[in-house]
């Protein structure tokens, strides 16, 4: 089993959802990096379980001991590691899903492949837990790429078919990002906050659960960045997003709109402002040729309803083979879009970090 992403900036991430921690090493981070330890843990808060009705009821302060690499408020070089430790696991709950494989999950592929020697409590390996790791490096990656201009920003464009404001693919700025990040149900229009909240709990109130999707968008990204086919934005950012548990879909611009629209209307007409090149729209969400062309970079995600339910469900015993019926116990999210939020964008700030690092390393 690897868990190593990146060419130029390197992440491994290791642990287990009721493990006594998980973590990530973080290689090739800018030297001399000057690291807010205090913006780190307001990143890992927005993801952090057991804050929201909307989440699961267990609770983890998702607290990043930084053990090497860091020395006097800067990074030296060396690998950075980032230990989370886990502090409120039942993984009594998990019992039967030693043989009950959860429909949804990746309980049986994961038995396949690694022979029944995967930890099944909590998801093990393959659990979102593991995605506060991401969020950890996500932020580092934030405060290098806001020194060189680049903010990031997403919301929750969609739950349970309640839809958000869409952001202006042209105009986003910096500000509207960040008034996102300190929005704890992160919305462009507020207004929506009741209908989705709604949506949630009844799903709740069934032993169900609900999707949705989310909005993600970089500003002062350069022109450049990126390469054709295997190493392009796309290729590079999709690749992150499509590791995130329960994403199924990832779009760029107008994504799969595209399909219904002419050239003439698809292209981005360019034009002279202020002395560098713009579009008058950005149909193409920042990225022509798999290389960014200096308009914002915006995508969309697809999230799945959450495949953990309390209704019964139809399953396969694997200790017998046989069929079998399955309730799901525990503490789930009724829907992860709102914790998903910062995840996605730690998505974006790595790719984009690896791929600044690339051209910085080029001159």
């Amino acid at each position: 089993m690897r868990s190593t992403w990146g060419n130029n900036l390197q992440l491994t991430i290791f642990g287990e959802s009721h493990g006594p921690a998980i973590g990530v090493v973080v290689d090739g981070l800018p030297i001399g990096l000057s690291v807010d330890e205090e913006a780190v843990a307001r990143d890992m808060a927005r993801r952090a379980p057991g804050q929201d009705p909307t989440a699961t009821a267990r609770r983890e302060a998702d607290r990043v001991r930084i053990v090497s690499g860091l020395y006097r408020g800067h990074t030296t070089g060396a690998p950075l590691c980032g230990l989370i430790e886990n502090t409120n696991v039942r993984s009594g709950d998990y019992e039967a899903m030693q043989r009950l494989m959860r429909p949804g999950h990746a309980d049986y592929a994961g038995y396949v492949k690694y022979r029944g020697m995967n930890d099944p409590r909590g998801g093990g390996h393959f659990s979102g837990r593991l995605t506060a790791p991401l969020v950890f490096a996500g932020a580092l990656c934030r405060q290098a790429l806001a020194a060189r201009g680049i903010e990031v920003g997403a919301h929750i464009a969609s739950i349970a078919g309640v839809e958000d404001a869409p952001m202006d693919p042209v105009g986003v700025d910096a500000q509207t990002l960040r008034a996102l990040r300190d929005a704890r149900f992160a919305l462009l229009d507020p207004a929506r906050e009741a209908a989705m909240r709604a949506r949630v709990e009844e799903a709740r109130l069934a032993g169900d659960s609900v999707g949705g999707s989310i909005e993600v968008a970089a500003v002062g990204v350069p022109a450049g960045l990126g390469a054709p086919f295997f190493d392009s934005l796309e290729s590079t950012l999709a690749h992150l997003l499509f590791s995130i548990p329960a994403v199924k879909g990832v779009a760029f611009g107008d994504g799969f709109g595209l399909c219904a629209m002419r050239g003439s209307g698809a292209n981005d007409a360019m034009r002279v402002q202020d002395g560098r090149v713009t579009c008058e729209t950005n149909h193409n969400g920042g990225v022509t040729g798999g290389i960014t062309n200096g308009m914002p970079v915006v995508c969309r995600v697809a999230v799945k309803p959450t495949p953990s339910i309390a209704q019964p469900q139809r399953t396969v015993d694997v200790s017998c083979m046989a069929d079998a019926q399955i309730e799901i116990r525990g503490r789930h999210d009724p829907c992860i879009v709102p914790r998903a939020v910062p995840v996605v964008e730690s998505a974006m700030l790595l790719a984009l970090t690896d791929l600044l690092l690339e051209e910085e390393t080029r001159g």
